[in-house]
């Protein structure tokens, strides 16, 4: 990066620079193998490249909602499999007493000879206190089929919990799996645009309004210390707020300004586009569903003429992408690797609906 940035401070009318430029750009498109070409392309001009990494972004950001939704069901998945292993832990410490109890039974029986009741009576000095007897010992054998039967039921129970557990286990490593490739398909075009990125000079990036495409793909465990830049208040955003709800939503967006777009993040330090609309309703008390594609339909839609601070704006016709209106045209969203949580106006990204959830 040293050697481009040092390129970068010569003029780009000269022909050295311009002919260094294409060539790094050729060098790009051929790494990226954008599209399946894998062509250098000499005549990029950074516009193109601009073009290329936003699309790509958009990519990175689309397979970011389905790895979310994802992660979202195999969490749930998770805890649903942990249940069932704890509640068929619990039947097997009951059916294991249950069992030996009825080996107590069996015990006493057996001591007792287990003589034929009709002997027992004819050898009886005492007829009717044997009679008395015999009807305890009919009704203990009552409770003892009953005890047998219990143990019965808790087995089939504890199997079919395992039944459970075991088709959930297999549903868990499924969505493990789709976990994993989607990673990869996200990781796989931030690295593209990061490949793009390094070849522009930081002037040119900064022209195009675009940061030094680091990827994102670090986490949120190393975002904390990321500078918050563009810092600015809610000022009557808040007021203009339909309820006070929306307007805790929009001050929390407002201090998260400047924070890094980390995907998959959800705070309180990085965010990417659905989890800084999740965090931001969460701490105005009101539980949103993870995913863009489930976020439309948490609320009532509106009409982009019925917008007010606080509703969620959705773009891109697959719904893949999120922001917080905050009023005069404009959201709070985190766009992408490239920059920050920032003011942005709506009319930037292809307008796809609202919805009020607040």
């Amino acid at each position: 990066m040293a050697a481009h940035r040092k390129t970068g401070r010569r003029s780009l009318g000269g022909s050295t620079a311009r002919t260094a430029f294409t060539i790094a750009l050729a060098g790009a498109a051929t790494a990226t193998g954008f599209e399946g070409t894998g062509h250098a392309e000499p005549d990029l001009t950074p516009p193109q490249v601009k073009a290329r990494v936003d699309k790509l972004y958009q990519e990175a950001e689309t397979a970011t909602e389905k790895y979310d939704g994802a992660k979202e069901k195999a969490d749930a998945a998770e805890h649903r499999l942990s249940t069932l292993r704890d509640e068929a832990a619990r039947k097997t410490d009951k059916l294991n007493s249950a069992r030996e109890a009825l080996g107590s039974m069996a015990a006493a029986q057996y001591r007792d000879g287990g003589l034929d009741p009709a002997l027992q009576l004819a050898l009886s000095d005492d007829p009717d206190r044997y009679l008395e007897g015999a009807e305890f010992a009919d009704r203990a054998g009552t409770r003892q089929a009953a005890a047998v039967a219990d143990v019965r039921k808790q087995l089939r129970e504890i199997e079919q919990l395992r039944g459970a557990a075991r088709v959930e286990l297999t549903g868990l490593k499924a969505r493990q799996a789709e976990l994993r490739r989607t990673r990869t398909t996200i990781t796989g075009k931030l690295d593209a645009a990061r490949r793009l990125l390094a070849h522009l000079p930081a002037a040119e990036r900064a022209r195009l309004g675009l940061g030094g495409g680091t990827g994102g793909t670090d986490r949120a465990s190393r975002s904390g210390s990321a500078p918050r830049i563009g810092l600015e208040a809610p000022g009557s955003a808040t007021a203009d707020a339909p309820g006070s709800r929306a307007a805790a939503a929009v001050s929390y967006a407002y201090s998260k300004l400047g924070s890094p777009y980390v995907w998959g993040a959800t705070g309180p330090n990085a965010f990417d586009c659905s989890g800084l609309v999740q965090a931001a309703y969460h701490s105005a008390g009101i539980s949103l569903p993870r995913t863009t594609y489930a976020q439309i339909d948490a609320g009532r839609r509106i009409s982009r003429s019925e917008l007010a601070p606080g509703d969620l704006v959705f773009f891109y016709s697959g719904i893949s992408h999120v922001g917080i209106y905050v009023g005069n045209g404009q959201m709070i969203h985190a766009p992408n690797p490239s920059a920050p949580v920032r003011l942005a106006p709506i009319d930037e990204m292809p307008f796809a609906g609202a919805t009020r959830v607040a």
